[in-house]
């Protein structure tokens, strides 16, 4: 029963979190919330092997982004007219910036932008993203490098221009 406890523990911690990585990459919630609990469920079948590991999150976060790499290369254009056609909105919309933040995150290409919501949503190091993603450090580095260049001009280019010169600063 223990196992069962601890297992919850981890579910109700970690889902949340690895849920809107996945959103942020796949842009629909559902699909991001069933990759994730896809993975959940691969860890619960594994819960003594992965509880074992240093960073259990970490297996179940690459679980998750491996099954929502697999799902965009073979249903993508499929999920963008379901989900566009069934989205049903019962919340207020995202103000302004989130919506031009998440406009140029996804002109970004995958792993590009895989590389900014893992380093500066998540704060995993590079090395980390490395890891989960098979690259290089270097790579990663020269990932979020040319990212941080694209968001920026396309930010800049969204934003008006009272707002411009407080992007400048910063």
């Amino acid at each position: 029963m223990a196992g069962h406890r601890d297992f919850a523990e981890f579910y109700a911690a970690a889902f949340h979190p690895l849920a809107t990585q996945l959103f942020l990459h796949t842009g629909s919630a559902a699909e991001a919330q069933d990759v994730v609990q896809e993975a959940m469920c691969r860890a619960y079948d594994r819960w003594s092997s992965v509880a074992e590991h240093d960073d259990p999150v970490a297996w179940v976060r690459r679980v998750a982004w491996n099954l929502a790499t697999s799902r965009w290369r073979r249903v993508r254009r499929g999920i963008e007219l379901i989900t566009r056609d069934r989205l049903v909105e019962s919340t207020p919309g995202p103000n302004p910036d989130r919506i031009a933040i998440a406009t140029a995150l996804a002109t970004l290409p995958a792993r590009q932008r895989q590389a900014v919501i893992l380093h500066y949503l998540e704060d995993l190091p590079i090395a980390e993203i490395a890891a989960l993603t098979g690259a290089a450090e270097g790579t990663v580095k020269s990932w979020l490098h040319r990212a941080r260049h694209t968001l920026a001009s396309r930010l800049s280019e969204a934003l008006p221009a009272a707002e411009e010169e407080e992007v400048d600063r910063v």
